[in-house]
């Protein structure tokens, strides 16, 4: 696991220090204005240089990237996430499925299991937080979040 400091830069925003296991350092820095620099701590000279600058938006795209919502090695198909009771699932929709060619407002997703969609990736398109109106399709892998219990009765009603 990675160390990670924070700390407040008043009147900027806020800078994180990460250390990752490979000893890497580095260093973001959120702005107020949504920016975010990303900048790298060299040993060798004792000094950290600004890597590259990123808009509200670009660094939102490359948190989704480096989340695995946009590509998931194939080694990692039934990965789970758990942060306490929290747990965050991608699942492959088959052609058998009963959810198939439904919506999620027609399935009631949230109502009947608790459990919520966070993501939905087909091919090469990602839909985050898709609406009651997304219809869900075979091939396409779900991100789902929720409680255990929450998730196991979403899945069975997509079976």
């Amino acid at each position: 696991m990675s160390i990670v400091r924070e700390s407040d830069l008043i009147g900027i925003g806020k800078k994180y220090q990460i250390e990752t296991e490979a000893g890497d350092h580095m260093v973001v820095v959120i702005h107020d204005d949504g920016r975010r620099e990303l900048y790298r701590h060299d040993d060798d000279e004792s000094e950290t240089h600004c890597v590259m600058t990123l808009s509200d938006e670009e660094s939102r795209q490359v948190a989704g990237i480096l989340g695995g919502l946009s590509y998931k090695p194939k080694a990692l198909e039934t990965i789970q996430v758990a942060l306490d009771d929290l747990r965050i699932e991608w699942y492959k929709v088959e052609t058998s499925n009963d959810g198939v060619n439904k919506s999620i407002g027609q399935l009631e997703v949230r109502q009947r299991t608790g459990a919520s969609i966070i993501a939905a990736i087909r091919e090469d398109e990602t839909t985050i937080n898709p609406g009651p109106d997304y219809v869900i399709v075979p091939g396409t892998t779900l991100v789902i979040a929720g409680k255990q219990k929450n998730i196991k009765l979403l899945k069975e009603i997509l079976l």
